[in-house]
Order: structure tokens, then C-alpha cells, then sequence
């Protein structure tokens, strides 16, 4: 039997190829972006590549019902969705007074409530049904404390922290979820901020390594992942606490941020993906 993934923020960057390899698995797909015409290339691609089933949502992922309307698109086109990857997501940098509070607010909307609106759309019919999946694209960033990306970073420790209960409180049940946890990815996700500074320093990973990396961890139901050994090591070796002394050594790390930083890091609210550190 087919099953049906869907993919947010697919348009382009770590979304495109979790698209890619899960059609080349045989998944059908459901892809969700705002940029419907590189989603509808890239549809078309998979089609002839793969002979599976390819629908495309636009949909800003920032709007308040975005969840409700890309579950109603989805049944609308009779489909059910047996593997959630929400990987939309974007970021915000520099000095937390200088950044606009729009931006922030369209941040966490994508970042966290859509996410968590996709999840609570989709995994009561995967436990129905008895088995399922939910794949969550945080940043290593979700570890630790980040003066310069205050919020960014804040709205990825909730994903880990949500993925990893959800993943206790699943067990037994069919439905497996998984946290992803990249550090930077070779995307153009830089580009549109014009410095690579927010890498700070990290060795670039690309979307192909990383993606594998999360499907194997999928398949042997890991609860998180965090690609690269570089970047497993810097999500787990700095201490935690005292919180008050971490976060002034966060501060040292990511101050270049500041100096180089226009306010905005990232894409598209709906489709660049969580590509950054």
C-alpha cells in the first residue's frame, strides 16, 4: 500500500530533498510552500522520476489557519497522510530590539504554532489507523542559549522539546517522531541574508547528507538526530549550567552576528526551511 508524506516548506533547500528521497522510497507526496510554481517544477520531476503521486498547497505557513487549510486541501483531494515532515521554517538575527516584532510574530507562527497545528491535524489518524510518522526540523541551535537569535533559537528548543515528548508518549502506540537537530546546511538559505557569519564557524553540512541522516534515524525510531559529528559534539558537550554563565559565553559565539547582521535571517515564512544553525 502507498503511503503519503507531506513535506512543508518543500519549495526549495532541506524541504526539496526530503522530497526527493522520500518519492525515491515511493512515498506519494503532498508538498506545502508558498511558492507554488518551484513546488510544481519540482512535482512534475517526481512524477516522471518516481511514477508516484505528487499534489502541491501553497500555502503561507505564517497565516493563523494555516493548519486547518492544508488539512482541508488534503482531504479535499483524498488523500491521508501517513509520514508529516514539517520542515518550513525561517529565522531572525542581530540585536532582539532592532528586528521587527511582525517578523518575530511570523517566526513563531511558522516555527512552532503551524508546526504544532500540522502535528495535531494529522497524528490522530495515524493512531487510528495504528501507524504513522512525524518528522520535526529543529537546528542545534534548539541546545543551547543564543543571545543575537533569542527567538529563533527559543522556537527550537520547543521543537525539541515537543518532538521528544511526543516521541516518549507515542511509543507503543504505531506512531513514530523524530527530531532533526542540523547545524548550518549548504542551502541558499545564506544567501538571502547576505553573510555566512550566522553559521558561526560550523562546518557546512549539504541537504542530501542530512537528510539521509534523518531517515535513517526515522527508521530506527532515534526520537532526535543531530547530523555531523562536529555538530553533535557542539549540541552536547557545552554545559548546561549555570544558565546565567552559558548565556554570556553564548553571547562571546554569536556577537559577530551583531556586527554583520541586518535584522532578518532566512527566507520565505513558508518555505525556506530550517537551515540555519
Amino acid at each position: 500500500m502507498t503511503t503519503t508524506a507531506l513535506v512543508t516548506g518543500a519549495s526549495s533547500g532541506i524541504g526539496l530533498e526530503f522530497a526527493r528521497q522520500l518519492a525515491a522510497r515511493g512515498h506519494a507526496l503532498v508538498l506545502v510552500a508558498r511558492s507554488v510554481g518551484r513546488m510544481e517544477s519540482l512535482a512534475g520531476e517526481l512524477r516522471e522520476a518516481y511514477g508516484v503521486r505528487v499534489e502541491v498547497v501553497g500555502q503561507d505557513l505564517a497565516a493563523p489557519d494555516a493548519a486547518s487549510r492544508v488539512a482541508g486541501e488534503v482531504a479535499a483531494r483524498g488523500m491521508t497522510v501517513d509520514l508529516l515532515v514539517n520542515n518550513a521554517g525561517f529565522g531572525t538575527a542581530g540585536r532582539f530590539e532592532e528586528i521587527p516584532a511582525e517578523r518575530e510574530r511570523d517566526e513563531l507562527m511558522v516555527n512552532v504554532v503551524s508546526l504544532v497545528g500540522l502535528t495535531h491535524a494529522f497524528v490522530p489518524g495515524m493512531i487510528a489507523r495504528g501507524g504513522g510518522a512525524v518528522v520535526n526540523v529543529g537546528s542545534v541551535a534548539g541546545f543551547h542559549i543564543s543571545p543575537y537569535f533569542a527567538t529563533y533559537a527559543a522556537s527550537k528548543t520547543f521543537v525539541l522539546n515537543f518532538s521528544l515528548a511526543l516521541w516518549s508518549e507515542f511509543r507503543g502506540r504505531g506512531v513514530k517522531v523524530l527530531a532533526v537537530t542540523p547545524g548550518p546546511v549548504e542551502t541558499a538559505f545564506f544567501d538571502v541574508i547576505g553573510t555566512r557569519e550566522a553559521a558561526i564557524g560550523a562546518r557546512m553540512n549539504t541537504p542530501e547528507r542530512m537528510v539521509r541522516s534523518a531517515l535513517r534515524a526515522l527508521d530506527r525510531d532515534r526520537g532526535y538526530v543531530v547530523p555531523g559529528a562536529g555538530n553533535f559534539g557542539m549540541a552536547h558537550l557545552m554545559p548546561r549550567r549555570p544558565r546565567k554563565l552559558i548565556a554570556l559565553i553564548g553571547r562571546m559565539v554569536t556577537r559577530r552576528v551583531e556586527r554583520t547582521s541586518s535584522g532578518l535571517l532566512g527566507g520565505g515564512a513558508a518555505g525556506a526551511g530550517a537551515e540555519a544553525a
